[in-house]
């Protein structure tokens, strides 16, 4: 089963800048996306032999997240525990046979913090969530998480101690995760790996020099570990200013 997760920072952007033929190269199971920044009606994306499920945030070009899974889900669950803030349309939860996939995409702190309570908050509900699902079934947990997690996931960590996305509190939230159960799939396979970033700064010469952060992941309950053949970056996939990213699981 292969999953693939992109922040398209904005959808009928995207379509423009060739979203259509990554799509279909990449031949997911499940394809999901976030920041889709559209409200219902204002795109059809009809791709044979996918479901397709969305969560639009209520406020226009803004937010939101989908999912295009060739699997019927057993269920679907729009949002974050019904919370308020949920108008965002952050999170979609399938139930599939064997395992939850939930689809995310964290709020940023913002450049001055002011957000970062909030964000603090919402990784707590998160990890109830997760927590929740993981005793149920498997979970496998994707999107773009807003933190860089470890000094190798940055280019510039002296300047971004402290930042948004870099700050200790985020980063503490993501070990959280860890200790709770859940893998990243990435550094699990390539732990050494240097310079794999999946964000780059629209400024100049930014993406092409690679001064990025690896913020975007695919996390998996520990149990799943022994399927996961692959997990991959493609930076090479332009359209928005993060890339797609993916992994492959096999289930008997």
């Amino acid at each position: 089963m292969k999953i693939v997760s992109w922040n398209v920072n904005g959808i009928r952007a995207c379509v423009k800048k060739g979203f259509h033929d990554f799509f279909e190269q990449s031949q997911a199971d499940i394809f999901c996306v976030q920041e889709i920044k559209c409200q219902e009606g204002q795109i059809e994306l009809p791709f044979e032999g996918y479901e397709q499920y969305w969560n639009y945030a209520e406020k226009k070009g803004y937010s939101g997240t989908a999912v295009f899974t060739k699997q019927r889900p057993v269920s679907v669950q729009y949002g974050l525990n019904g919370k308020d803030h949920e108008v965002e349309g952050r999170v979609l939860t399938l139930e599939f046979e064997e395992f939850y996939l939930v689809n995310c995409y964290t709020p940023n702190s913002q450049r001055d913090l002011a957000r970062l309570h909030f964000r603090l908050e919402w990784e707590d509900e998160m990890l109830a969530h997760l927590t929740a699902l993981d005793q149920l079934k498997p979970v496998i947990y994707c999107g773009d998480l807003n933190v860089a997690h470890e000094e190798i996931d940055i280019f510039n960590v002296k300047s971004n101690h402290g930042n948004s996305g870099f700050t200790m509190e985020e980063r503490s939230r993501m070990s959280r995760l860890h200790e709770a159960g859940f893998i990243d799939s990435f550094r699990y396979l390539h732990p050494d790996v240097t310079g794999a970033y999946t964000w780059w700064s629209y400024m100049r010469d930014v993406r092409a020099r690679n001064i990025g952060w690896r913020i975007d992941y695919v996390l998996l309950s520990k149990r799943l570990q022994p399927t996961l053949q692959r997990s991959e970056i493609h930076a090479e996939v332009l359209g928005s200013d993060h890339c797609p990213i993916s992994a492959e699981l096999i289930f008997e």
